[in-house]
């Protein structure tokens, strides 16, 4: 009777082990694909537009939702990312001076630069 008790504990113990493993698994590759969505948006800055969003999409498969927003000194990205059931959301923002060093924006010329006559 205390062998089976023992036995059915442990059984317990393992299967809440293993799902807990696999909502980590999942959630890990959630978000792998929201990182995706951030170095996408991080690699697709618009010039003119002040706003883009974009589903990254593979083998007829969801794997981040991106959006992107400038701010006043620097961006916004919000990226979602998706794996079965599961959602993972990163938000960050970026400042002008921090996108100029790793090189990911231009260096804005200033508006007060000398003309050449």
């Amino acid at each position: 009777m205390k062998a089976s008790f023992i036995l059915a504990l442990i059984g317990i113990a393992c299967g809440f082990t293993f799902s807990q493993s696999k909502i980590e698994n999942d959630m890990e590759y959630a978000y792998q694909n929201a990182k995706k969505g951030i170095y996408w948006a991080l690699e697709n800055i618009p010039e003119k537009k002040s706003r883009i969003e974009n589903n990254l999409i593979a083998e007829d498969k969801l794997y981040s939702t991106v959006k992107l927003v400038k701010a006043v000194n620097g961006i916004k990205i919000e990226s979602t990312g998706y794996y079965n059931t599961n959602e993972v959301t990163i938000k960050i923002f970026r400042s002008n001076e921090s996108l100029e060093q790793e090189r990911f924006m231009k260096k804005q010329e200033s508006s007060n630069s000398e003309k050449k006559d």
